[in-house]
């Protein structure tokens, strides 16, 4: 059997040599020098060898380890050199099957059934919080702790939420990957009792009137882009839903319109309701509002969008634009973008509990069971009017005009166009 030093110090001759260790593992010395561990096996009743690699870069221990994994599987009936290569293929099978390629296969497989508002939130929060960290990983070989990294460097940040959507997203790729025979186990699934406590059904929400105003002060005092400052007003003057803020396109606010009709399409309700158009949303604009709207196109006016994306001005903001601007204010856990619904709520049922139908559905909680609300665009209208302009009223009470706000440093977008962020 070969030893270490015997192996150092053969020499190179003019013709290429042998030098056995046993069970068929020889080391092959060519002219030039080079060593090469060689296999040499019989099956089927014809010699073949098997090239294990070079030395030293393959010890002499790891050839023999070579050696006995051949031996097995020649015992079982298999050819070593073509379980090699079945081996090779494989690993680079599994290379090219990287946690981004199949996280993009998954998407495009799911995109069509999802609204272009959750479409582009989704790719968006892989693009940001997860192709950097695990992307080129083979799914294989993704572990349970590399994804709970991932999800705590988002909980870090205060968007405790959003950790627990992106693992959700993670583990719906995984589904995906043991569904197409790429994956065997659900990383993300496993840490999911390791996340972050999250209060389900509720969000931090400052519900008191003269602190709900100190928010707009201190966020429009706040260094930051001045797109996403009058987004956060515009929020709390009219109670809509966030997410409908990053796809609003210019069409749905022309100038002088004193009432915001928002497509079903692009409310929170399923998808077979989001295709009837007698349930879009109409919202009244006070005073306020469409001072605050008017500031705003003076800014984007120009584009497609009311609150395009820093890169890409045919794309909405980022989803998370809000919540971020407010963080940085100091409301981190105390107020989130959707809290203002909650202070719109409160506030305006404490003066006038007979308002409380009215008040649902400004906020779009109409019973989906009701057919009158459900096909009554108009319903309550005149009063939702007055009493859209008396919150305005009350939320703005001493606060400076939304032009203010243009009176700071803003960044500017590519193409020209001013910052959303």
């Amino acid at each position: 059997m070969l030893t270490d030093t015997a192996i150092r110090k053969a020499a190179p001759t003019a013709k290429p040599y042998k030098m056995a260790d046993g069970g068929g593992l020889h080391l092959f010395v060519s002219p030039a020098g080079g060593k090469l561990w060689r296999y040499r096996y019989e099956i089927g009743g014809k010699e073949k060898t098997l090239s294990i690699g070079k030395y030293p870069a393959i010890s002499l221990a790891a050839a023999r380890q070579a050696r006995d994994k051949a031996r097995s599987i020649l015992a079982a009936g298999r050819d070593p050199s073509i379980a090699k290569r079945v081996e090779k293929l494989t690993i680079r099978a599994q290379a090219a099957d990287n946690f981004e390629a199949i996280a993009r296969e998954w998407f495009e497989a799911n995109e069509a059934r999802w609204t272009k508002v959750h479409s582009d939130d989704v790719l968006e929060s892989l693009e940001r919080d997860v192709f950097p960290f695990i992307g080129t990983l083979p799914v294989v070989e993704i572990e349970p702790p590399q994804i709970l990294t991932v999800v705590r460097q988002i909980e870090q940040r205060g968007a405790i939420e959003t950790g627990g959507r992106v693992r959700q997203r993670m583990s719906a790729v995984f589904v995906y990957a043991i569904a197409t025979g790429r994956a065997k186990t659900d990383p993300a699934a496993i840490i999911k009792g390791a996340l972050a406590f999250r209060r389900k059904g509720r969000f931090p929400a400052i519900t008191d009137l003269e602190k709900a105003r100190q928010i707009i002060r201190d966020v429009d005092a706040t260094p930051g882009f001045a797109i996403t400052k009058l987004a956060i007003r515009l929020v709390a003057l009219t109670a809509v839903r966030p997410g409908v803020i990053p796809s609003t396109p210019w069409s749905e606010l022309p100038q002088g319109a004193d009432l915001w009709v928002i497509p079903a399409a692009r409310m929170k309700m399923s998808a077979e309701r989001k295709e009837d158009e007698a349930r879009d949303h109409i919202v009244p604009l006070s005073r306020q509002a469409v001072e605050t709207i008017e500031t705003i196109r003076t800014i984007t006016g120009k584009g497609p969008l009311v609150f395009p994306n820093t890169r890409h001005a045919h794309k909405g903001m980022s989803s998370n634009a809000m919540g971020y601007m407010l963080n940085r204010a100091g409301y981190h856990s105390r107020h989130v973008p959707h809290g203002w619904r909650s202070t719109f709520s409160t506030i305006m049922n404490e003066r006038n509990i007979a308002d409380a139908p009215v008040i649902d559905f400004m906020l779009a909680h109409q019973p989906e069971n009701t057919t009158e609300a459900a096909y009554n665009r108009a319903l309550y209208l005149p009063r939702r009017i007055e009493l859209a302009q008396i919150w305005a009223d009350l939320i703005t009470d001493g606060l400076d005009q939304p032009s203010s706000v243009i009176g700071m440093p803003v960044r500017t977008l590519s193409k020209g166009r001013p910052s959303t962020r």
